[in-house]
């Protein structure tokens, strides 16, 4: 499995949690919650990362998402703050390239379970 590459976001990361329930709504009014799946898999997180950084650095995270994307696998990445690495698909991206030899990439990681 694929590492994503050293290189830091940019201060501003977005963290988006989403727990995996179901809801069944009664006709009185009442309804029940349930969390889905195994236990340590019911909160998957979502990071909307900014990466302010050289054309260089650019080309490198664009380049290991390619290749992420032609074979549908999904990386190890270690986000801002947390104390260790997950698993994440990356399934879109931008650049944009605001002044000489700098680039802003920005993305969405989307944790995933996988064996």
């Amino acid at each position: 499995m694929a590492t994503f590459p050293s290189i830091a976001p940019t201060y501003g990361v977005q963290k988006r949690s989403a727990p995996n329930t179901r809801t069944v709504k009664f006709a009185d009014g009442y309804e029940h919650r349930i969390l889905f799946g195994l236990a340590e898999h019911q909160n998957p997180k979502v990071y909307s990362l900014t990466f302010e950084v050289s054309e260089t650095d650019a080309d490198t995270i664009e380049t290991f998402l390619d290749a992420r994307a032609n074979d549908s696998a999904s990386f190890t990445f270690t986000p801002p703050g947390e104390p260790s690495a997950s698993q994440y698909v990356c399934e879109s991206w931008n650049k944009s390239i605001p002044y000489l030899n700098r680039a802003r990439v920005q993305t969405t990681f989307r944790e995933v379970f996988e064996p």
